[in-house]
């Protein structure tokens, strides 16, 4: 018998009536995908068109970012060096208030400086009328720096020339000069200081000097130089004083202290003449006679006369030239050519010479 064939659901008609379907649908699903795909492209070029221009204003704002930076790194510079000159500019500022206010103090100072000179000069000018007064009653009076008067006031000594810039007065203050006699001359000479101070004769000396600085012009400037072996100042060693008040009491106070002693050198009293700068222009000589020894002390015992006029010639030799000497000479017993010789030196030098009695000055 023949066998029966057995029904199967998955046969070929079914396989290809299953094949077609998903054939259909593979063929829908690709075309919807074409068009997905075709609108995706599209999708995506346009993601691409605005990602270009983003990225192409990406770009552009990092330039424009370098740009602020660098600009704002230049600003920055900028205020830098501005706050520095600002900072100069105050200083300069504050310098300036500094020195402004130093130039108004100064010019305050100066206002005053200039009140006070015109106040000085008021003064000055009063007190220039007051000395022009006083000058006109001093010429009244006489030219006297230091007022002298003696016994009766006297004022006899006319020829003597009391006059120059600078007159020097040169004061002989050896023994002789303790009294006009050989024996009283030994004898004082060897007695205490105190009592030679007082000899007669030497007080005399002084007193002439005194009248002499009395006699010095305001104008002129003075000094007086003492002599025995030495030759010494009274007052400020070689140097010019001037004729005021201090000065000559100085120099009397000085004399007053002195007591003569010693030898007389001539030579070096004139020698000492050269070494005052400038030299005198007068020169006013006290003394009792000829010199007892030259540079150095005389050796031998006695001096003679030949002896002293030698001595006396070269200390004239020693005399800067063109300057006068006057001699007030107190005359020594045993010195007879003291009188002819120092009127002879005056004679030569242009000067003056007296030998004024004994109750003078």
């Amino acid at each position: 018998m023949k066998r029966r064939r057995e029904v199967n659901v998955f046969g070929l008609s079914f396989l290809d009536v299953m094949f077609c379907g998903f054939g259909s649908v593979i063929l829908l699903v690709m075309i919807i995908n074409s068009e997905t795909l075709a609108q995706r492209k599209e999708v995506h070029e346009d993601l691409r068109g605005e990602v270009k221009r983003l990225q192409t204003e990406v770009n552009v704002g990092q330039d424009y970012l370098v740009q602020v930076r660098n600009t704002l790194t230049l600003v920055n510079q900028q205020s830098a060096v501005a706050q520095g000159r600002a900072r100069e500019a105050l200083e300069q500022i504050n310098q300036i208030k500094i020195e402004l206010a130093d130039l108004t103090r100064q010019a305050q100072s100066q206002i005053e400086h200039v009140n006070r000179l015109k106040s000085d000069l008021k003064q000055a000018e009063a007190d220039r009328q007051q000395l022009a007064s006083e000058r006109e009653q001093a010429e009244q009076q006489g030219r006297n720096v230091r007022r002298f008067v003696g016994e009766g006031d006297r004022q006899y000594l006319t020829g003597l020339k009391i006059g120059g810039k600078r007159i020097l007065i040169l004061l002989d203050a050896s023994a002789s000069m303790l009294d006009e006699t050989i024996v009283n001359i030994l004898r004082l000479r060897n007695l205490p200081a105190s009592t030679r101070r007082n000899a007669e004769k030497w007080q005399r000396a002084l007193r002439t000097v005194e009248w002499l600085l009395s006699q010095i012009p305001s104008t002129s400037s003075f000094q007086v130089l003492v002599f025995n072996a030495e030759t010494s100042a009274v007052h400020s060693e070689k140097q010019w004083l001037q004729p005021v008040a201090n000065n000559l009491d100085q120099v009397i106070a000085g004399l007053s202290l002195m007591a003569p002693s010693g030898g007389t050198s001539l030579f070096n009293a004139f020698d000492t003449i050269k070494q005052i700068a400038p030299k005198p222009d007068n020169v006013i000589l006290v003394t009792d006679g000829l010199p007892t020894q030259g540079k150095s002390k005389h050796s031998g015992g006695r001096v003679s006369g030949k002896q002293r006029l030698e001595y006396f010639k070269q200390a004239t030799r020693r005399l800067p030239k063109n300057v006068p000497v006057n001699t007030i000479l107190f005359p020594i017993e045993g010195d007879p050519l003291a009188a002819s010789e120092f009127w002879k030196l005056a004679v030569d030098s242009g000067g003056s010479f007296m030998s004024p009695s004994s109750d003078w000055p």
